[in-house]
């Protein structure tokens, strides 16, 4: 088994499904973004289903309470900005991708890899992100 890094940035899908990705596959340290917790919170009114609301509801109030969140900074806006253009040039649209390119953002100004269950979201950001599918 190789040897987990000592930091990493979750994304929102891991975040999502915490409870049923291998501890061992992700950082020692686990760190989320404000994005991250912003997503969670928009969820919470895409639903009609009262008992998913629960569920969307605790996972927020869980993730605000464990995790000490990594906010977007004007650096991390400069990223983002690199990679809209990166996103672009592989002929993707960057719209529907915003907040998963505002989380790599912040992730990539602190050179800490990316945990996602979605790699298709970054890909064309090897030059500026590491990601881990997990």
């Amino acid at each position: 088994m190789a040897e987990r890094v000592p930091v990493g940035v979750l994304d929102t899908s891991v975040v999502i499904d915490l409870g049923s990705v291998e501890p061992g596959l992700l950082p020692v340290i686990p760190r989320i973004s404000t994005i991250t917790l912003a997503e969670l919170g928009l969820g919470l009114h895409t639903t009609t289903d009262p008992a998913e609301l629960a569920v969307r509801a605790e996972r927020l109030q869980r993730a605000e309470s464990a995790f000490d969140p990594l906010p977007f900074t004007t650096d991390a806006a400069r990223r983002f900005t690199q990679i809209t253009g990166l996103v672009v040039a592989a002929g993707r649209s960057p719209k529907p991708r915003r907040l998963d390119m505002m989380i790599a953002a912040i992730a990539s100004v602190r050179r800490l890899p990316l945990y996602t269950r979605n790699g298709a979201d970054f890909a064309g950001l090897d030059s500026v992100l590491t990601t881990f599918v997990v």
